[in-house]
């Protein structure tokens, strides 16, 4: 193990969180794809430590089912009842075996925009300082509501005083807890144990333990985030907005650093997970979510919401709703479209206006053009489907495929039942409905003939506008129709 790399990181996630005003516990409420917890743990994993616990409580089967969702090799601690952060500590060292060997970090759960980087830095600093415990600090410009950092004279941390228990001069001080701290592991297990609950709520607080080993004559030191937006703890829907418009605008500078163009960040956003390449442009209104990838030169947008999208290389995406689809290169989408799972776009193909897709694989250069459904079915290559076709897939109990080959011309307004094969080269008329397979190069025609049936609404509709109408257009009295 380096000399940076942590025994051990414990996630304090044992809160119920109640200013959230949720059924859902604090902790698994979602900013930019990932659960708050998710972030910190994925901040954590930075360090790579040897064992890394998550300390729950409130509804813990819920959060320990999302845990071994997002990192299966993540450990778990149970604080059944909330007796304090010194106390959730024990409990994670517990499932640990008691005291650990090398550094403990200790985090929340509610710090989304904490990162690895920072985390890094305070464990690096621990470990050079040969301080016995290091505690992240930021200075904020309202410090209501958190631990103050007090220092002597020559700057060493001397206290951190929980804002309900501090003086009139201690509430001055801007210099705040952050909740991340760096132990030597075995010195925070013997502190844990003279740990006190002689304060204001009656419970034991971690951050006693640095006065504990102070007093003990070992070295207390600090590590000063950069940006004290990195250490907010969420505690309420207004701080949850906040935080995801800060991670959001760091995606966003990240891609547009990388050579994105984002048009308007106001009105974009995007998930932790989503990537880009080069020249990729991002149009205003655009959300893209979980394992959504822009390849090289595509447009997304305007108004576009994308979820686990791929995106080739000089795509158009314009308003359109996606959901695990995959845009071939060149392909264009839109304007109104929704791809829905399993849609798979072909090289230069188009789904154009008010078009919806599900289970679709549409070959290189095909195009549906307008109005459409294209539900579990296959098209091949440089085929064009008609306006206003339906591919009829549901028997009202099971789902059924229909195949069109390449080259093929579809009329507009076509039903085409499932199952059923359209051969290569073939046509179908306008205003039919196909039932049956057609072989290559033919033409299907499945519709009824036409019979005009002439005077019908000078006899059935006399005096409406419609007969003046047609008397006016024929020359004809409405008694001669």
């Amino acid at each position: 193990m380096s000399a940076i790399r942590p025994a051990a990181v414990v996630v304090l996630a044992a809160g119920e969180g109640t200013r959230m005003k949720s059924a859902t516990p604090k902790v698994l409420h979602e900013i930019c794809g990932r659960s708050l917890v998710g972030h910190v743990l994925a901040a954590a994993r930075e360090l790579e430590p040897e064992n890394l616990v998550v300390v729950v409580g409130h509804a813990r089967e819920q959060v320990t089912a999302h845990l071994a969702e997002v990192d299966s090799q993540v450990r778990t601690a149970v604080q059944d009842k909330q007796k304090g952060t010194g106390h959730a500590v024990r409990m994670g060292l517990e499932e640990l075996g008691g005291a650990v060997d090398g550094t403990v970090v200790v985090v929340c759960g509610d710090t989304p925009l904490l990162t690895g980087e920072t985390l890094t830095k305070l464990a690096a600093t621990h470990t050079e300082d040969g301080n016995a415990v290091t505690v992240l600090t930021a200075e904020v410009p309202d410090a209501t509501g958190y631990g103050r950092i007090v220092r002597d004279a020559g700057g060493a941390v001397t206290a951190i005083v929980e804002h309900k228990d501090a003086t009139e001069e201690q509430l001055a001080i801007r210099e705040i807890n952050s909740g991340v701290f760096a132990f030597d592991g075995r010195l925070l297990a013997d502190a844990l144990g003279k740990v006190r609950t002689n304060n204001s709520q009656g419970e034991e607080y971690l951050t006693d333990v640095l006065g504990i080993l102070r007093e003990a004559g070992h070295r207390v030191g600090a590590c000063v985030a950069a940006d004290h937006r990195e250490i907010a703890g969420i505690n309420n829907r207004v701080q949850l907005a906040e935080a995801r418009r800060i991670l959001n605008d760091r995606l966003l500078t990240a891609a547009m650093l990388s050579g994105v163009t984002v048009v308007d960040p106001a009105t974009t956003w995007v998930d932790v997970t989503v990537t880009f390449e080069q020249d990729v442009t991002v149009l205003p209104g655009t959300q893209l979510h979980g394992a959504t990838h822009l390849a090289e030169g595509s447009v997304v947008g305007p108004n576009s919401r994308l979820t686990d999208t791929k995106v080739g290389a000089g795509a158009r995406v314009d308003n359109t709703v996606s959901d695990g689809a995959v845009v071939g290169p060149q392909a264009s989408v839109g304007p109104y479209a929704y791809l829905r799972p399993g849609t798979r776009l072909g090289l230069k193909s188009k789904v154009g206006t008010y078009v919806e897709t599900k289970n679709a694989r549409i070959g290189e250069g095909t195009k549906v053009p307008h109005l459409s459904y294209v539900g579990d079915a296959t098209i091949g290559e440089y085929t064009n489907i008609g306006a206003a076709s339906v591919f009829v897939n549901y028997d009202g109990q099971d789902k059924h495929h229909t195949t069109v080959g390449s080259h093929c011309r579809t009329g507009s307004d076509n039903m085409f039942v499932a199952p059923v094969t359209i051969g290569d080269g073939a046509y179908t008329a306008a205003g039919s409905v196909i039932t049956r397979d057609v072989p290559p190069g033919s033409l299907a025609v499945a519709r009824g003939q036409q019979r005009n049936i002439e005077g019908w609404v000078a006899r059935k509709r006399p005096g409406s506008a419609a007969a003046k109408a047609a008397e006016a257009a024929s020359g004809k009295p409405e008694s001669e129709g």
